[in-house]
């Protein structure tokens, strides 16, 4: 479960003037210390624009989660995270 405080993803300027818009899922390798310690985009909908992959990546790899328990320990997990973006509403 990935911890409040993390940050969500800026909407890159240039994507949002030209009216860019998608959702962009990135796979997660958690440590067992809940830190992230390999991202990857898994798959996009709407329009491709890598700098939306981009945005989501180097946010995504600063994140912290609260790790998955195994038998009483904290293991390593892979988690997908699906990121939206919209300009309608901004």
């Amino acid at each position: 479960r990935p911890l409040a405080s993390n940050a969500k993803p800026d909407y890159p300027v240039s994507a949002l003037r030209n009216g860019v818009q998608g959702s962009v899922v990135a796979r997660l390798q958690v440590a067992p210390n809940g830190q992230v310690t390999e991202a990857s985009i898994v798959s996009r909908s709407g329009q491709r624009d890598r700098d939306l992959d981009r945005a989501v990546l180097t946010t995504v790899r600063g994140w912290k989660f609260e790790p998955a328990m195994q038998n009483g320990r904290a293991v390593a997990s892979v988690v997908n995270v699906p990121v939206d973006f919209q300009t309608t509403g901004r």
